[in-house]
C-alpha cells in the first residue's frame, strides 16, 4: 500500500508544465494590453475633453464677438488694449482664470471643465511622469523653427507618453517640430525625447484665430 501510494504521487509532466507556463503568458499579455487600454482611454478624455473643448472655446469666442479671447482686458486678457494675440494668459493665476471665464460668460460661452479646480489646469497620471498638474497658458509663443509668433495653448509639466499621443492624434503622425502641436522649444530635433528618461515637457498647440 505505501510503495502503491508513492508510486501515484508523481509531478507535472512536461506538456503540463508548458502548458501552465502558456496560460500564465497569456494572463500577462492581457494584463499588459488593459493598461495599454487604459492609457489609450485617459489620453482620448484628455484630448477630447480639456485640449479640444479649449480650441472650440477660443474659436466659439471669436465667432461670436470677432475678438480673441485672452487678448486685452475686455477679452480676459492683460493688456489694455487688443492686438489680436494672446497675452500670455497663465491658467495657474486664479485671477487670470476668473478673467477669461467672466469674458466668456459676458458672451454666453461656457468654460470648459477640467479635473482639478481651476479648468485652465488638469491633472494626469503619465506612465513616467506620475501624477501632474498640466497648466495651459493662452500664449503668443515664439517658434523658434520658423522665426515668428503664433497664437497657441501651451502646456507645462505635460507628461511625454501623453505629449506624443497628442501629436499623433493632432497631426496625425509624431514630429516634435513640425505641425500644429509641437515640443517647446521647437528647434530640439524632429523627435520627441524618451519618455522613460525626459517624464515631463513642455508643449504648444497652434490655434486657428483670428
Amino acid at each position: 500500500m505505501i510503495l502503491k501510494k508513492i508510486h501515484n504521487e508523481r509531478g507535472f509532466t512536461l506538456v503540463e508544465m508548458a502548458i501552465v507556463l502558456v496560460i500564465i503568458g497569456l494572463i500577462l499579455a492581457a494584463v499588459v494590453k488593459g493598461k495599454d487600454v487604459i492609457n489609450s482611454a485617459k489620453q482620448k478624455k484628455f484630448y477630447t475633453t480639456f485640449v479640444k473643448q479649449w480650441e472650440l472655446t477660443v474659436a466659439s469666442y471669436y465667432d461670436r464677438t470677432g475678438k480673441v479671447l485672452g487678448d486685452g482686458t475686455a477679452n480676459g486678457g492683460r493688456s489694455a488694449t487688443a492686438n489680436g494675440y494672446f497675452d500670455n494668459v497663465n491658467g495657474a493665476v486664479s485671477g487670470h482664470v476668473t478673467a477669461i471665464n467672466n469674458a466668456l460668460k459676458a458672451v454666453g460661452l461656457s468654460q470648459p471643465v477640467s479635473n482639478v479646480t481651476s479648468n485652465m489646469q488638469y491633472t494626469y497620471t503619465g506612465t513616467y511622469a506620475g501624477s501632474q498638474t498640466i497648466t495651459m497658458y493662452l500664449y503668443y509663443l515664439h517658434s523658434h523653427t520658423e522665426g515668428r509668433r503664433k497664437n497657441t495653448l501651451y502646456f507645462i509639466n505635460l507628461p511625454t507618453d501623453l505629449a506624443i499621443a497628442m501629436d499623433t492624434m493632432i497631426d496625425g503622425e509624431t514630429g516634435a517640430n513640425a505641425g500644429s502641436w509641437r515640443r517647446y522649444r521647437d528647434n530640439q530635433g524632429t523627435n520627441w525625447p524618451d519618455a522613460s528618461t525626459t517624464p515631463v515637457v513642455m508643449a504648444s498647440y497652434t490655434i486657428n484665430v483670428p
